[in-house]
């Protein structure tokens, strides 16, 4: 086992870990259990003797305080899965060393080539050694570049004693990417006030506000009738769910928004000509703009069904996550700790908003209150995604600073 993030990245990428929204079980998939064991064989070499892996796919673990006052127990968070929308099977990370600019064309898929017009932030990492996949899988920078910090930094606490912390907890989740990532985490067990995801994306970054989201299940039964007989009975579920789709206002969409405006999202279709199913994502940073975007989209679905009048549809909203600014407003000194700690690592902090959630978001709601730190991968859920060595370390440092702050302001 070697110690610097970048050998412990490497090691845990070419682990396939991809969750599956169609599964009913927790983890979606029993490979994701593959990386926590490993993470728990390491955490147990590394001196953490209560770390584990239960049986719903969470490795928890602790490192001890080293002081004798009391101060705050804090968690550092990471998700274990890589996302369904491209393969994590095979995974072949590279390393471009001391980057000197321009675009990176992948060994494996010449025609996937990560480019500084879409990727500015790399106008930034001139002399860094950029890590990507060969172009034919993800490289699951997102979220094991945030494993690899945290286990990092704790044993840099470990073999450090002169570094003074606080109890710090460890958790590592599965499934965050198909929206199910503390469903079953034992909040009693884990016994922190205060949490921090490292998922978050360019260096410097602390994220202390999501997106708001909701999903939406329009399901239309048409009337369905041989062709031949037609003319004036048939009402096609197909058509009337691709009305709906064209329908849709083109500037509320995610590749026409930017910043704090929120969107209506199309993911999923299928259908005859008796029955179609639409799935829907709704963001907004705020619930009453949420609320709005819903009542925007049923508008749209009445009124397209008024031209079916012998077809029904169904509209569920399921509620997601929602924006954990809300919460971590109520407790200023979660995020001032983290931005404090970023400043103390060399970098200028930057507060933002994240266009997405995290699992942050549901455990704020949960009583434990989580703000987002940067992890240093950039492109996530493609082929093209990349992160930096020299940034996956600066998050390390980002993490030993935040447990000193924690101590000396206890």
């Amino acid at each position: 086992m070697t110690d610097t993030v970048t050998d412990r990245f490497l090691r845990y990428v070419v682990i396939d870990t991809q969750s599956d929204p169609a599964s009913s079980t927790q983890p979606s998939t029993e490979k994701q259990k593959n990386l926590g064991r490993m993470l728990v064989d390491e955490l147990l070499a590394i001196g953490l003797a209560d770390a584990h892996l239960d049986e719903h796919g969470y490795v928890y673990a602790t490192i001890p305080s080293n002081v004798d006052k009391p101060v705050p127990v804090i968690c550092f968070c990471s998700h274990m899965d890589t996302a369904p929308d491209f393969t994590g099977t095979n995974v072949s990370p590279q390393i471009v060393r001391k980057y000197r600019g321009g675009d990176i064309r992948l060994s494996g898929d010449p025609q996937q080539v990560i480019r500084v017009s879409d990727n500015p932030a790399l106008n930034d990492q001139i002399g860094s050694d950029i890590i990507t996949t060969d172009g034919t899988t993800l490289l699951g920078a997102d979220d094991k570049a945030g494993i690899a910090e945290i286990m990092t930094a704790a044993q840099i606490l470990v073999d450090n004693p002169d570094i003074k912390h606080g109890t710090i907890k460890i958790l590592f989740t599965p499934d965050e990417e198909i929206g199910r990532g503390v469903d079953k985490v034992n909040l009693e067990k884990l016994s922190a006030r205060f949490a921090y995801t490292m998922d978050g994306e360019t260096a410097g970054h602390v994220e202390d506000e999501t997106f708001s989201a909701d999903g939406v299940e329009i399901a239309i039964q048409g009337v369905a009738i041989h062709p031949g007989f037609a003319k004036g009975k048939m009402e096609n579920a197909i058509k009337i769910a691709g009305a709906i789709i064209s329908r849709l206002p083109k500037d509320l969409a995610p590749e026409t928004t930017a910043g704090r405006e929120g969107f209506v999202h199309p993911t999923g279709v299928t259908g005859s000509m008796e029955k179609a199913a639409l799935n829907l994502i709704v963001r907004d940073f705020n619930d009453d703009g949420l609320a709005a975007k819903e009542a925007m989209l049923e508008t749209i679905v009445k009124e397209i069904m008024a031209d079916y009048p012998g077809s029904s549809y169904s509209f569920k909203v399921k509620q997601q996550y929602r924006n954990m600014k809300v919460i971590l407003d109520r407790h200023p000194e979660i995020v001032e700790n983290a931005v404090e700690a970023v400043r103390r690592a060399g970098m200028e902090p930057v507060r933002g908003s994240i266009r997405g959630g995290t699992d942050g978001s549901r455990l704020s709601f949960m009583g434990l209150p989580c703000p987002n730190i940067f992890a240093g991968g950039h492109a996530f859920h493609s082929p093209l995604e990349w992160v930096s060595r020299q940034d996956m370390e600066k998050a390390v440092a980002t993490l030993v600073e935040l447990a000193k702050i924690w101590e000396e302001r206890a």
